[in-house]
């Protein structure tokens, strides 16, 4: 028993997928958290951080800038623990995770989706403004802050590890703020040089585009700025992938294999799919799942 929601964060299941794989392939189901992604996790370990820290004080509001799944974690945190949350995000993202925003009674402002997250009036800074506009406010900044990935290295790291007994060999995760990547990625190397940790893009992003990203569909991953939380000492290769190839996969694991997962998802499932020849017989390979596809039903991505 748990004396606070918030403490069922984490221990999230692994569930083989791709039997025909080669080597083993699991996945790590992150949409099991109670706020509905791997988000809660990084969320929660940035506000409590701010608390011990005394930055982060009863009656202060919560600011930050999110495409989704963070600001909803962040609204989730602010109800139980009493903070107001103010979450900037942009039209792109979908209507279900805007509205599951507010249902846990946060203000969500919406702004045009820009080529960048540093353009002045992009989302992230329209809340970078936002915060130092607002007295008494704290914005865990989920793009700028390293403790986005220190969540990681003592969460989902150490689970995969425990769950796989140490016999994982790849970690496949995709790449958005960068910090489940990069946290889990150092934990794992740390305990296994010899860990690969692979890293999924979207094909349109900054740093697939070499810094003239194009629109794309795929929410919630692409590094779209040059990132503090992005490690890439610890990322061996980055696999990119198309709106379509992720969103096909996306459509596949909820009609073959039964997760109905978001497009990050899909395209982290594309990744491993596509990587799984490489792998030998005695391989284990974690796939992150890291949030549902109930989040994006409007957008009619699993229709036949």
């Amino acid at each position: 028993m748990k004396n606070s929601l918030l403490q069922s964060i984490g221990d999230t299941l692994l569930v083989k997928i791709f039997e025909n794989s080669p080597g083993s392939i699991y996945a790590k189901l992150e949409y099991l958290n109670p706020g509905g992604s791997i988000k809660d996790r990084s969320a929660l370990y940035m506000v409590e951080w701010a608390e011990q820290q005394g930055l982060l004080k009863p009656g202060m509001t919560i600011i930050d800038a999110s495409s989704g799944n963070h600001g909803i974690a962040l609204a989730l945190i602010g109800a139980i623990k009493g903070y107001p949350v103010i979450i900037c995000s942009t039209d792109k993202h979908s209507k279900e995770k805007m509205d599951t925003i507010r249902a846990y009674g946060a203000t969500v402002l919406t702004f045009p989706s820009g080529p960048s997250l540093e353009d002045p009036n992009s989302y992230h800074s329209q809340a970078v403004k936002l915060s130092k506009e607002t007295p008494n406010s704290h914005m865990p900044n989920q793009y700028c802050n390293p403790l986005n990935a220190t969540a990681h290295y003592y969460g989902v790291g150490p689970e995969i590890w425990k769950q796989t007994e140490g016999k994982v060999t790849h970690l496949i995760a995709a790449a958005g703020t960068g910090g489940t990547v990069s946290g889990a990625g150092k934990y794992l190397k740390e305990m296994n040089p010899n860990i690969q940790v692979i890293g999924v893009d979207a094909a349109n992003s900054y740093r697939s585009t070499k810094g003239n990203p194009k629109p794309y569909k795929l929410e919630g991953m692409g590094v779209d700025s040059e990132s503090l939380v992005l490690d890439n000492s610890v990322i061996d290769e980055f696999i990119e992938v198309t709106d379509e190839q992720g969103m096909d996969m996306m459509k596949k694991l909820a009609h073959e294999y039964g997760f109905l997962v978001g497009p990050s998802s899909g395209a982290v499932a594309y990744a491993a799919y596509t990587y799984a020849p490489r792998l030998k017989p005695t391989d284990v390979a974690v796939i992150i799942f890291g949030d549902s596809g109930r989040a994006y039903l409007s957008k009619g991505f699993y229709a036949k």
